[in-house]
């Protein structure tokens, strides 16, 4: 019976033990983290963006996307930003030849670690920076939860598999956002964030000119919009750029759902969002939404659980000198 009473009591010690360990690692990411350690750090990193879009407003959308293909792939570590002097790195990998913005992050870096050395990591800034383009686009803010380490591994292979391609129907689109404990919600809220920034021909032409290798167009894509692309990208065009949100592509707001709803988004990810009932409905209430949208405070919500993804913390990964190189 003692013995019994011991064993209980040593696996409730181990739960204890197990659960403090959890949540300490947990707490380690919070909003206000550089509160003591470097308390302008955000004040800094606006500082910089607010220089950098002054001139270069075009980048917003790249750098929103930076985070997400960092989150994505090995978690919201900055494995995206590290370079490889044999082009096996995450940046150097197919998915992620079109991102931009690598010099800004330095830049904001730089600034950091003139103020601070040594403190902020580069995944923290990129989450930062993330919140910081989304609010000087007049879209939504919110607090960033910060206190994440650096990774020191980046594979040219994994986004190859971690990555949701343009090309994605809503299965797999649900199962890549399920696998990093991602909702429905999460997926057609996040997806919103493509009414910034622009796409080549490449990720789409397929859908105008050669849909199913019979040389047919995508029928879910609707006919006069079809008709408007081809006059801008030729069968072939590999350099073409097009505003995803045409006429509001610096600019974010919910008029992402109304293309999507009405058959005019670019990308085949963007248009199987209709193929499920839950984002077909949040698509549909957000097209026609307008002081009342949830959309924004929808995307904060998402954006703040996806920059939780698989993070490092604590004594894990480091925090890098230089963000494209481990120390």
């Amino acid at each position: 019976m003692d013995s019994l009473k011991l064993s209980s009591g040593l696996i409730f010690i181990h739960l204890v033990l197990l659960a403090f360990v959890f949540n300490s690692a947990n707490a380690q990411l919070k909003v206000g983290f550089y509160k003591d350690t470097c308390p302008k750090a955000e004040a800094i990193v606006k500082r910089v963006m607010d220089q950098v879009l002054k001139v270069a407003p075009s980048l917003s959308g790249p750098l929103l996307r930076l985070h997400f293909h960092d989150c994505f792939v090995r978690g919201c570590d900055a494995s995206i930003l590290l370079n490889s002097s044999t082009g096996q790195a995450e940046k150097d990998s197919p998915p992620n030849l079109s991102l931009r913005g690598y010099q800004v992050i330095d830049r904001v870096k730089a600034a950091l670690e003139k103020n601070c050395p040594g403190v902020v990591s580069c995944a923290d800034i990129l989450a930062i920076v993330a919140r910081d383009v989304t609010a000087a686009t007049l879209g939504p803010s919110w607090r960033v939860e910060t206190g994440r380490r650096d990774g020191r591994v980046s594979n040219f292979s994994e986004p190859l598999t971690n990555l949701p391609p343009f090309f994605a129907n809503i299965s797999q689109l649900l199962t890549q956002f399920r696998s990093k404990n991602l909702s429905k919600k999460d997926l057609v809220v996040l997806s919103g964030a493509h009414t910034l920034g622009t796409s080549h021909c490449s990720s789409f032409d397929s859908r105008l000119y050669n849909f199913t290798g019979k040389g047919d167009t995508d029928p879910t894509l609707d006919s006069e919009y079809i008709t408007r692309l081809k006059k801008i990208c030729k069968a072939g065009d590999q350099i073409t750029l097009v505003e995803m949100d045409p006429g509001g592509v610096r600019t974010f707001d919910n008029s992402y759902y109304k293309l999507v709803a009405n058959r005019r988004a670019l990308f085949q990810s963007d248009a199987a969002l209709l193929d499920n009932n839950y984002t077909k409905a949040y698509v549909k209430l957000q097209s026609v939404a307008t002081d009342g949208s949830t959309f924004f405070k929808d995307f904060g919500v998402s954006m703040r659980k996806m920059g939780r993804v698989e993070v490092l913390t604590g004594k894990a990964g480091e925090i890098r000198k230089v963000c494209s190189k481990v120390n």
